[in-house]
């Protein structure tokens, strides 16, 4: 099943996710391919306010320990975040390479 986690920045606190970055791409390496795609979510000038991620987990719960364990997360970057199920109905993301 995939699931798809929405993350929203704290205001004012790109220098905090900018920090956080290396740890938590880090995190997102170790997910392997469980994790099917992930990206910051960007504002108007093109500056990061939250993130995007999909996964392919077990269940709801399973999901969510695995965006649990981010470190944007448990650093405290996101000012609000849910985890949804997902269901595709188109998908062009390999035609993109």
């Amino acid at each position: 099943m995939l699931f798809v986690f929405i993350g929203k920045d704290k205001p004012d606190n790109l220098a905090q996710r900018l920090a956080v970055r290396p740890v938590h791409l880090e995190h997102l390496k170790s997910l392997g391919e469980s994790l099917v795609a992930a990206g910051a979510l960007l504002d108007d000038n093109e500056k990061p306010e939250g993130s995007v991620m999909v996964l392919e987990a077990e269940s709801l719960e399973a999901a969510k320990t695995a965006f649990s364990a981010d470190p944007f997360v448990q650093q405290g970057v996101f000012g609000s975040w849910e985890v949804k199920r997902w269901n595709v109905a188109i998908d062009n993301m390999a035609k993109r390479g």
